[in-house]
């Protein structure tokens, strides 16, 4: 999104991220984001919402998303965007990552 921004292409780089039938956040908090990212996934689910599937996968629960994103309003806009529609799947157990073996 910083690259749209830089080279005039950020509407049309929102545009086509609105029409992805299924778009995949990966990660989702792994850091704090920077306010731009913010308002980037604002102006993204704001065009998805009710319209597109999004799927967001991250370690960080729901209930800790406004802690993540820090400015109240701009959380409860995000967040809103996301749960009120969202169908929640939590997975437990051990990593599967563990169960890799790298051989050479």
């Amino acid at each position: 999104m910083a690259l749209a921004r830089a080279d005039n292409t950020y509407a049309r780089v929102l545009a086509r991220i609105a029409r992805i039938d299924v778009l995949v956040i990966d990660d989702w908090g792994l850091a704090q984001p920077r306010e731009t990212e913010k308002h980037d996934l604002l102006e993204i689910l704001e065009d998805r919402c009710g319209n597109r599937a999004t799927i967001m996968n991250g370690q960080v629960d729901p209930k800790h998303w406004h802690e993540l994103l820090g400015e109240p309003t701009l959380a409860d806009a995000i967040v809103d965007r996301i749960i009120n529609r969202a169908h929640k799947v939590a997975l437990k157990g051990p990593t599967k990552r563990k169960d890799e073996t790298i051989t050479t």
